[in-house]
């Protein structure tokens, strides 16, 4: 494929994702330059950020969402295991945990290389990136400040 195509196609679904946002009536920021959307949303309990990119070169979309903290040095086996239990359940994304700072986020992805992207595939992404990240946020923070134990998490995760 060549640049000017893959500049064009990635155009095109950043074009889509600002209309699915416009039509939601959510504000957010950009960087259109940078193909980037920064999306804050309320959850039932924490906040949520959301960075959406279109990456040009890769032909990919991607959401993300840091959660809002990362797990403790003396936690940091606990929240591998936490988000593993997690990422095993779900149909679509994962959490991805860097264990030498105890730092976790949310990804979905999809390919759109020599494909039409339309906004239904936009809202699933943004739905599913906002449930995911309100169902878990939560209890991932209160899994790295002690307020939960990892007994308690993995009974109530795999019940």
């Amino acid at each position: 494929m060549t640049d000017a195509k893959k500049i064009e196609q990635a155009k095109a679904v950043y074009s889509t994702i600002l209309s699915v946002l416009d039509g939601r009536g959510w504000k957010y920021d950009q960087k259109e330059e940078k193909n980037t959307i920064f999306l804050k949303l309320s959850g039932d309990d924490l906040p949520m950020d959301f960075v959406i990119r279109v990456l040009e070169e890769q032909q990919v979309i991607s959401i993300i969402s840091f959660m809002p903290t990362s797990m403790p040095e003396d936690k940091r086996v606990e929240g591998a295991i936490a988000t593993t239990i997690i990422t095993n359940k779900l149909a679509d994304g994962s959490f991805d945990y860097d264990v030498s700072d105890g730092t976790i986020m949310f990804r979905i992805t999809s390919s759109f290389k020599d494909s039409l992207i339309g906004e239904k595939l936009i809202g699933y992404m943004i739905d599913v990136s906002a449930l995911t990240v309100d169902e878990y946020n939560d209890k991932l923070f209160m899994l790295a400040k002690g307020v939960l134990s990892l007994e308690d998490f993995m009974k109530e995760q795999l019940a």
